[in-house]
Formats: structure tokens, sequence, C-alpha cells
């Protein structure tokens, strides 16, 4: 099993650091003290290395010259082998691409991890831990947080598993929110990449876990772990940042 990153997104409502960097390499601690800045990326491949997981792929896009010039730093910093996975439309289409270009790497096993979300190594952990027979896809998911509309919600069921999964659900109606870590077995890599396929073919701009929806829809079984109650912060604007550079210092 590898780590996977998908890091190819613009994050247009970081601006302006994300003039000149993807949003995964926009710093969340700053130096201190003689200490590394380090950055959204920093973090999950410190969780991955921490989970003992020795190569990650990243899918890089928009700004991709950046990561690409800090791959060897960022394997020093973290003792994980890395390989750079190119998405040619990162700035034209959404991330259910972005995910199927990873496909290859899908076949491997993978912990999926957003390029946008700060959350402690205990989310890996937990995920890891969940692994067992027809356990094909887990979706980390916080079941302790107040959600509102901007949240992608799950609806989840004990016995069968996921049945929703879309930002476009009342909150009241949601069993959680999907905080953007997956554990995706081998045995998963060959549907997912075909309902993938699917979901970007049907609208280039559909999210990845539009493509989870198509595979509950043809009854593949997603499962559910929760995370309990974490501080973590999917970082989309400049106040998420903030919240995520006040969590960051503390792992």
């Amino acid at each position: 099993m590898i780590g996977l990153v998908l890091a190819a997104g613009a994050g247009r409502r970081l601006r302006p650091y994300t003039d000149t960097l993807p949003k995964a390499l926009v710093p969340v601690v700053a130096p201190d003290g003689g200490a590394e800045e380090r950055t959204v990326l920093d973090l999950t491949l410190a969780n991955f290395a921490e989970v003992g997981l020795a190569e990650a792929a990243i899918v890089v896009g928009y700004r991709k010259e950046a990561v690409h010039e800090r791959k060897a730093a960022l394997e020093r910093r973290h003792g994980v082998r890395l390989t750079l996975i190119e998405n040619d439309k990162a700035e034209e289409w959404n991330n259910a691409y972005s995910l199927w270009c990873a496909r290859e790497a899908l076949a491997e096993g993978v912990i999926l991890a957003n390029g946008d979300t700060v959350h402690p190594a205990s989310v890996e952990k937990t995920l890891l831990a969940e692994r067992g027979p027809g356990r094909r896809i887990v979706l980390a998911l916080d079941t302790v947080k107040s959600l509102a509309d901007e949240e992608m919600k799950v609806v989840a069921d004990p016995v069968t598993g996921v049945r929703r999964i879309t930002k476009l659900m009342p909150p009241e109606e949601a069993t959680g929110e999907y905080i953007g870590v997956t554990l995706i077995e081998p045995e998963a890599a060959a549907d997912l990449a075909d309902a993938l396929r699917t979901t970007f073919e049907r609208d280039p701009q559909l999210y990845y876990e539009d493509g989870y929806q198509e595979l509950a829809d043809r009854g593949f079984r997603i499962d559910t772990a929760p995370i309990g109650d974490i501080s973590w912060v999917e970082i989309d604007n400049h106040a998420d940042l903030a919240r995520g550079r006040e969590i960051a210092c503390r792992y």
C-alpha cells in the first residue's frame, strides 16, 4: 500500500498564495527557531511516513513545476519515495478526472488524501485499523462536527454502507462529513477507475466523490470509519487557512 495525494487544483480562493503555488504547497507552519516551513503536503507525507508507508504518488497539474522542484527535498525530509502523476486537464476539469489519472497507483492499494486537508496521522491509523475482508473502500468520516451546506456529506448504513455522498444534501440527513481521506484496497481499483471515467465523461466538473456515488449506485459497498473528536480542516479560503495554521501547530 502507498500514499496518494491529489494536488492538481488551482485553489483560486487562496490567492495571492496560489498565484505561484498549488494549494498543497501553501505554508501552514511558518519557520520558527530554525524549524522548517511546513505545507499541507508536508503534513500529509509525514502522516504517511508515521503509519509506515514508504512510497507515495502525487497528482500534480496547476503550478506542477513547484512540486517537481521540491520533490527531492520532500523525499529527504519525510523518507517517502515520490512519484508525480500529471493531470493534463487540472485547470479545466474537476477532481473525478484527477483521481482517474492515478488509476495505476490505485492498483497498488492507497491511502488517498486530498491536498488541502490538514489532519493528524490518527486518521490514517483509523483507516488502516479498519482493513478486513470485504472492506474495499473506507471513507474517513467526521460524525462529531456540526454540518452546513458546503461540507461533503455522507449517509451511511451500518449494514449496506454508503448510500449517498454529496454536498447537495440537508445537513440534518447526513451521518457525517467525509474529510477527504480514503483507504482504497487494490481489489477496488478497477471498479473505481471505471466509475470515475463514467463520472467525468458525464460531466467533467464532477468530484471524485460523485464517482463514489456512482459505485454505490452500482451496488458496490463503500464503508466508513468515524475519526472521533479531532481537529482538522479542508482549506478552501483564507479563513480555512488561518484555521489550518492553528491546527497544524499541534501536530
